[in-house]
Parts: C-alpha cells; structure tokens; sequence
C-alpha cells in the first residue's frame, strides 16, 4: 500500500507539473466537407458509439480530448486531418 501511494503521490504531484508541457488538449475547430469520415475517425480515435461521435462532432469547435501525451495528440492531429477536419493542440 505505502508503494502505491508514494507512486500515486509522484504521477499526481511533480510529474503532472513538470509533464504539463507535454500534454495537449486536441481541439476539433472544424469538421470540413467530409463530416462522416470525421465523425468515424472521432469514434474509432475515442472508442465512442456512433451517436455519441456525431454529437460530439458536431458541437465543433470542442475539445474532444484533454490532457493527451504530445505523441499522442500530434498522431490524433495527423488521422483527423487526413479526413478533412481542422484540428488545434493547445
């Protein structure tokens, strides 16, 4: 128990200071011409139903993931765009 805390201490105390950096939060700024390609890329990248996909793309401009590893954000980035969607890391 006390090595799980000291972990958890360190994941949620330093490390998320010093990785802020390092995170982005992948905004959907516009989902272009192709909306059904894009609303299946936001369900395959998110591991969403369908209708919560739409919903979600369609509320654009929405974060649509927050907190995302650099690597990560810029791959999510890269597999929206080629769809046609305009995405932002902030």
């Amino acid at each position: 128990v006390a090595t799980v805390a000291v972990a958890g201490g360190a994941a949620g105390g330093d490390d998320a200071s010093a990785g802020g950096s390092d995170e982005s939060n992948v905004e959907l700024t516009d989902i272009g011409q192709q909306k059904i390609n894009v609303i299946k890329a936001v369900k395959e990248l998110l591991g969403l139903g369908l209708k919560e996909a739409k919903e979600l793309v369609e509320k654009a401009p929405v974060v649509i993931k927050e907190g995302v590893k650099s690597e990560e954000a810029e791959a999510m980035k890269v597999k929206l765009e080629e769809v046609g969607a305009t995405i932002t890391l902030k």
